[in-house]
């Protein structure tokens, strides 16, 4: 007999192992259709992961703090998939979540356009909606790192071939035709994320964050769990954008800056009637971020 204690003390019994999607579906319908993880001991697995002991569980939805980062991390796979999908040969590195979104580092040899981020956004939203399910498979280091050098996907096979040989290997599948390197979790499926993402800009990046190795391209994104947070998000952007000093500088012909001389700034004689104190109070007005409408 398995007990699994629910965050409100109260206790599920089952005869043998059971999964998290389980759990959720004998507490209530409502609850297993809005389950998108679950939390054991204070770390969030898969909702498939198998329970064989005791354990106090806790079910991730939509609204737990847990799951924006899930969301963004999912974002970046279906990303690095929506890539692949539109440019055959590109290689993928890694990409994480981050506070606002998600990035994921690319090599190939053509830069990326602002009309590639445009198709590559429309892809990911295809991506979503097929509801690709995320299945986890566990392959040994030699088999990893065979695949992805017989799919050309040398900055991974480096990195795999530099784990403990004795160490298991986490594979992610976005249905049966990608999959991808990662300890995960994720969400059951590419259709649980939603569709309030969106790409952001490229820039360049260095395998490992050397700048001896390979030059990569960074897309970045970001991800949200409704269209009004994502649009809330954009909004405050945007006003930031107006405030930027570098750019009201110009505007006004108050001063500029140079990319040799990075934080200085270069004051015009039109600022001569600003004493030192104003403008260093006028720059930093510049660039206090809006935070809300």
């Amino acid at each position: 007999m398995i007990r699994i204690t629910l965050p409100d003390n109260s206790v599920r019994e089952f005869p043998g192992p059971v999964t998290g999607a389980a759990v959720a579906a004998d507490i209530g319908a409502g609850l297993a259709k809005a389950a998108l993880a679950i939390k054991i001991n204070g770390e969030v697995k898969d909702l498939t992961t198998t329970l064989t002991t005791d354990t106090k569980l806790e079910i991730i939805t939509l609204k737990s703090p847990e799951a924006l980062e899930l969301i963004r991390h999912d974002c970046s796979h279906i990303m690095a998939q929506a890539v692949q999908e539109l440019f055959p040969g590109t290689q993928v590195t890694f990409g994480p979540a981050t506070e606002t979104g998600f990035y994921y580092d690319f090599h190939r040899a053509e830069p990326f356009s602002t009309e590639d981020l445009a198709g590559i956004e429309a892809r990911m939203r295809e991506i979503v909606k097929r509801n690709l399910p995320f299945t986890r498979e566990v392959w040994g280091r030699d088999q990893a790192v065979a695949y992805f050098t017989e799919k050309g996907e040398s900055f991974k096979a480096e990195w795999i071939g530099e784990i403990d040989a004795a160490e298991d290997i986490s594979i992610y599948r976005q249905g049966d035709d990608w999959l991808d390197l990662c300890y995960g979790p994720h969400l059951p499926s590419t259709g649980r994320i939603g569709q309030a993402f969106k790409l952001t800009k490229v820039s360049g990046a260095y395998w490992r964050g050397d700048a001896n190795k390979a030059q990569l391209q960074r897309i970045y994104g970001t991800a949200w769990r409704t269209q009004e947070e994502l649009d809330n998000y954009l909004f405050q952007l945007a006003e930031a954008e107006k405030r930027d000093h570098r750019k009201l500088g110009r505007e006004m012909n108050l001063f500029h800056q140079q990319d040799e001389a990075a934080g200085m700034v270069f004051w015009h004689p039109k600022a001569g009637r600003f004493t030192g104190l104003s403008k260093i109070l006028f720059v930093a007005a510049c660039v206090t971020p809006i935070m809300s409408k």
